[in-house]
C-alpha cells in the first residue's frame, strides 16, 4: 500500500482523505528495490520520495485541519509501513532482515512516523486523535502485486484507527494485531 492520510470524523462520516505515495523505485517487488541501497542511491530519487511520502502530507494535513478542528470526533490516520519501524529494520535475525536497506522509501515512512508523534502532540488538546498505521503486506502496484494481503485486509487497521472513540490512542504506530515499535 502507498502511503496515505486519512483525515476523518466518524461522528459525522465526514473524511478528508490523501492517498498519495510512491516507493521510488516504481512497481517493483521490494526484494528488487536495488536503485534504494544507500551507498548508490539517486538523491532525486529520494527528495522525490520524500516529496510525497512527507511533505505531501504535511501540505493536506495542513488544509483540513480548519474543517477537522471545527468536527465533533476527528482523527488522523498516516498510512506507514513496518518498514517504518527501527526496532524491526534493525534486528538482523528479525523479520525485515531480508530486505535490501532503502535510503528513500523505508526512511521517508519513519520520517512519516516522527511526524505523527509531532501532530499528535500538537492537536491532542484539540481532541484530535493522530496515528500511524502499517497496513501490512497488501497487493498492490507498488510491490508488482507481491503482497499477500488484500486491500480489503490491509484497510481494516485504517478503518478501525479512523473510528476510534474519544477515549482513544493518539501518537501511536499501529497494525493489525496492536501496537508497532518505533
Amino acid at each position: 500500500m502507498t502511503s496515505a492520510t486519512f483525515c476523518c470524523s466518524p461522528s459525522n462520516s465526514s473524511c478528508a482523505g490523501h492517498n498519495a505515495g510512491i516507493t521510488g523505485s516504481g512497481q517493483v517487488d521490494p526484494a528488487d528495490a536495488r536503485d534504494q541501497i544507500p551507498s548508490t542511491v539517486d538523491l532525486d530519487m529520494v527528495r522525490a520520495v520524500f516529496e510525497t511520502n512527507v511533505f505531501g502530507v504535511i501540505a493536506v494535513t495542513n488544509a483540513v485541519l480548519p474543517l477537522l478542528r471545527r468536527s465533533p470526533a476527528p482523527r488522523i490516520v498516516n498510512v506507514s509501513s513496518h518498514a517504518a519501524s527501527l526496532t524491526l529494520t534493525s534486528d538482523p535475525d528479525g523479520p525485515f532482515a531480508a530486505l535490501l536497506p532503502s535510503a528513500a522509501y523505508s526512511p521517508s515512512k519513519t520520517a512519516l512516523c516522527a511526524l505523527t508523534v509531532q501532530y499528535a502532540n500538537e492537536l491532542r488538546k484539540d481532541g484530535v486523535l493522530v496515528n500511524a498505521v502499517a497496513p501490512g503486506f497488501v497487493d498492490t502496484d507498488s510491490n508488482n502485486h507481491t503482497g499477500f494481503l488484500t486491500v480489503a485486509q490491509g484497510a481494516a487497521v485504517v478503518v478501525r484507527l479512523a473510528t476510534l472513540g474519544p477515549d482513544g490512542p493518539t501518537a501511536g504506530f499501529f497494525a493489525e494485531d496492536g501496537p508497532l515499535p518505533w
